[in-house]
């Protein structure tokens, strides 16, 4: 697989405003995200910036980003803009959709998101960790891949998504964690295709793939990465980067 690693980035965002350029450990934490993506070694680096200071925050630590539309409407289309920008001759046939505000994530979680594509079946690959706080099973802000591995493997078929408690029964649940690997094709597809009716119930983009026949599989990892979208978790975030 020849992998291009695109982080998309905005500064708009209603509980932590201009996030992106936010200090952590002496740097932005794009710029973080960045050097995490880089660390995974799973190919060049990207930033699809929805804003000219993201850019010049990118550039000014030596890193590459793409001004794309600002008005774009989600993560994905301004991944694939950026894709068309960089890259028009297709040289890169999967994509790596890295969140941009994910500044401590393991860079291993980065390439085992992928490693799902290396099966030609599979459109779209991702990531889950076993839920182990009792809490976290029944809150909606946690999303749970609808999955089973089979003893030895670590990676499985999602059959859906929800923020409902599921499967019912005894066993473990899944925590989706929000890293997509894309055939460029499927990447192309998707972000052609409208909102489908059960990613607009449930607001979980990655359920308009799965509406129109999409393959996605999971790669099983150890820890969910800490995301930041508050203040205290943006303390966690230096806290943790200062060690």
């Amino acid at each position: 697989m020849n992998s291009l690693i695109v982080i998309p980035s905005r500064l708009a965002s209603t509980r932590l405003p201009n996030k992106p350029l936010a200090d952590i450990a002496g740097l932005p934490m794009i710029v973080q995200c960045l050097k995490r993506a880089e660390e995974s070694k799973s190919g060049p680096v990207i930033v699809a910036a929805g804003d000219q200071e993201i850019v010049e925050a990118i550039e000014a630590h030596g890193g590459t980003a793409i001004m794309t539309d600002p008005d774009l409407p989600s993560g994905s289309d301004r991944v694939w803009a950026a894709v068309e920008a960089y890259d028009p001759d297709e040289k890169y046939d999967v994509i790596i959709n890295v969140q941009g505000d994910l500044p401590t994530l393991d860079p291993h979680v980065i390439a085992a998101t992928a490693e799902p594509l290396k099966n030609a079946a599979v459109d779209i690959s991702t990531a889950v960790a076993e839920i182990t706080e009792e809490d976290e099973k029944t809150n909606p802000n946690v999303v749970k891949a609808y999955l089973a591995f089979k003893q030895g493997s670590h990676t499985a078929r999602a059959l859906t998504f929800t923020r409902a408690t599921a499967p019912f029964g005894e066993g473990p649940l899944y925590h989706h964690i929000g890293l997509y690997g894309y055939r460029r094709d499927a990447l192309k597809q998707f972000v052609s295709m409208p909102p489908g009716l059960l990613e607009q119930r449930e607001k979980l983009e990655q359920l308009r793939a799965l509406e129109v026949g999409m393959r996605i599989d999971a790669t099983l990892v150890k820890t969910v990465p800490l995301g930041v979208d508050t203040p205290e978790d943006l303390e966690k975030a230096r806290q943790l980067l200062a060690g």
